[in-house]
C-alpha cells in the first residue's frame, strides 16, 4: 500500500515556498506515497503539481482557531504514514499517523534551515522544489521572449512597508539595461498580483511598450515561476514572489528594510539581500503595519544597482 503523507504549511506564499524544501525531500525519499497539502488559500496553487498529489486542504482562518478543527476533522479518520506540521497546530497531536514532525517554536537560522530542522535535517539544506506541468512551461514559452535578456521585476509586497518606492525601480531598470547597463536591451518582465496593479501602473507605464512584459495579474503562480526560469536576473522586495524566483534558479536581489534578510532573505549560492537602514533601526514608535509608507527610503538605487552588478559578476562566474 502507497504511504501517505500530510504536509502542513504555510499561510503566505513565501513560506510556503521555502517548505517545499523539505517537501521535496519527502517526495524523493516516498516514491508512490499520496500527498495532501493544508495550507492558506493563497499559497494553494503552488501544490497544483505536486506529484501523487491527492488534494489540498485550504486553511481560512476562522474565529476561535476553528480551521483547525476543520483540519482535525479533514483528516481524523485516517491512518497517516507522514505528518509533517510546520504551523504547530495543537490538533495535529491528535491526527493518527506513524511518524510525525512538528514545528517548535524555538530555533534560529533562516527560515528553510528552521523547516530542515524539523525533519533532523541539518547539513544539505533541501533547496525548494516546485512542480510545474507542460501547460506552464507552454504558457512561459508564449509570454517570454528568446531573442534578449530578460529582467524581471517584482516591484510589490504584502505590506506597503516593505515595498521599494517605485520611482526607483524606474531608474534601476533604465541603468540596468541601458547601453552601459548589465543587460543593455533587456526586456522587463513585471510580476504581481492583480489588486496591485494601481500601485505600481508608473512604474508599469515608464517602461517602453517594446520591452515591457506586463505580467500583473495576468498568470498563475506556477506560470510566474515558468516565466521566472527563463529571466536573466530578478530584483524585487522581499516577498513570495522573490523566494519563486530563487527557487527557479534565476540570479535573485532581494531588496530588504523593516524585514530580516537573514532569517527571509532569497536562498542559494545565486542569491543576494541589499539593504539600507539596519532592521532594528526602523521601526517607529506605534507603528502602523496596515497603512505605513515604505521603510525601505534608506536604500538608494545606487546600492542596489551595485550590488545586481556584483551578484551578475559572481553568477557568471561560478558558471564558467
Amino acid at each position: 500500500m502507497a504511504k501517505s503523507i500530510l504536509f502542513v504549511t504555510a499561510t503566505r506564499i513565501g513560506d510556503a515556498v521555502l517548505s517545499m524544501g523539505i517537501l521535496g525531500r519527502l517526495v524523493r525519499d516516498n516514491p508512490g506515497a499520496r500527498v495532501t497539502v493544508a495550507c492558506g488559500r493563497a499559497a494553494a496553487p503552488l501544490f497544483d503539481a505536486v506529484p501523487g498529489l491527492e488534494r489540498v486542504i485550504i486553511l481560512d482562518k476562522k474565529p476561535y482557531s476553528l480551521h483547525w478543527l476543520g483540519l482535525w476533522t479533514e483528516c481524523v479518520g485516517r491512518w497517516w504514514s507522514i505528518l509533517v506540521d510546520l504551523r504547530n497546530a495543537p490538533l495535529t497531536y491528535l491526527i493518527p499517523g506513524a511518524r510525525k514532525f512538528r514545528m517548535g517554536r524555538k530555533g534560529a537560522g533562516h527560515r528553510l534551515e528552521r523547516y530542515a530542522q524539523v525533519m533532523g535535517i541539518t547539513a544539505d539544506v533541501p533547496t525548494p522544489t516546485i512542480w510545474i506541468t507542460d501547460a506552464h512551461r507552454a504558457t512561459a514559452d508564449r509570454l517570454m521572449p528568446k531573442d534578449r535578456p530578460i529582467l524581471a521585476i517584482g516591484p510589490t509586497a504584502n505590506w506597503q512597508g516593505k515595498t521599494w518606492p517605485q520611482d526607483r525601480f524606474t531608474d534601476l531598470v533604465a541603468r540596468l539595461t541601458g547601453d552601459q547597463g548589465l543587460l543593455p536591451g533587456a526586456a522587463v518582465a513585471v510580476f504581481g498580483h492583480e489588486t496591485e496593479r494601481d500601485s505600481v501602473q508608473g512604474f508599469l507605464d515608464s517602461i517602453p511598450e517594446d520591452r515591457r512584459i506586463d505580467l500583473v495579474g495576468q498568470i498563475s503562480l506556477l506560470e510566474a515561476y515558468a516565466c521566472l526560469e527563463r529571466a536573466s536576473l530578478y530584483v524585487g522586495n522581499d516577498s513570495g514572489l522573490m523566494h519563486l524566483a530563487a527557487a527557479a534558479g534565476v540570479p535573485t536581489l532581494g531588496l530588504f528594510g523593516p524585514t530580516q534578510d537573514q532569517l527571509y532573505g532569497p536562498w542559494g549560492a545565486h542569491c543576494r539581500a541589499v539593504r539600507g537602514t539596519a532592521f532594528l533601526e526602523i521601526f517607529p514608535e506605534n507603528y502602523d503595519w496596515e497603512n505605513s509608507p515604505s521603510l525601505m527610503n534608506t536604500l538608494s538605487v545606487d546600492a542596489v544597482a551595485d550590488a545586481a552588478r556584483d551578484l551578475w559578476i559572481d553568477c557568471k562566474e561560478a558558471a564558467s
